[in-house]
């Protein structure tokens, strides 16, 4: 389970280092894709796998579903983590993203999560100003 949240530097060549945490759960591979809230999500292999298989499953017919499986397949990308434990970020995520320097990683069970260190701070205190109502409606739906 990827949990956490991490503060690396993002370097001149937009390599990455992996927390050290995530290294071993992650593997040798991951997919990066566009996320939602200007981020990147980062997933193991494996992980892409369920995903993918999920988003294949939804009808093609509905334009929802087709824009949103276009979003995400075409902006995906497999990279390799080198033996430095760094992943290269490619300029079309990064720039997506709006990543500067210093990149926050999230661990959100299943994925993680790169954010511009600076967006990162403003949505957590937005979210953190919320957090009991977004509970109660959880509650509500039976999810807590």
């Amino acid at each position: 389970m990827l949990i956490g949240e991490y503060i690396h530097t993002l370097d001149e060549k937009n390599r990455l280092s992996l927390p050290v945490k995530f290294r071993k759960e992650m593997g040798k591979t991951v997919v990066l894709a566009p996320g939602l809230d200007r981020s990147i999500f980062m997933f193991t292999v494996s992980e892409w796998g369920k995903i993918a298989s999920k988003l294949s499953e939804s009808s093609m017919l509905a334009a929802d579903n087709r824009s949103f499986n276009r979003f995400m397949f075409g902006g995906a990308v497999e990279v390799d983590v080198d033996a430095g434990g760094r992943i290269l970020i490619p300029d079309f995520l990064k720039d997506r993203a709006g990543l500067k320097t210093k990149i926050a990683v999230i661990g959100v069970e299943n994925r993680a999560e790169l954010w511009d260190e600076k967006a990162w701070a403003k949505y957590k205190s937005s979210v953190e100003q919320q957090a009991d109502q977004l509970a109660e409606r959880l509650g509500q739906v039976g999810v807590l």
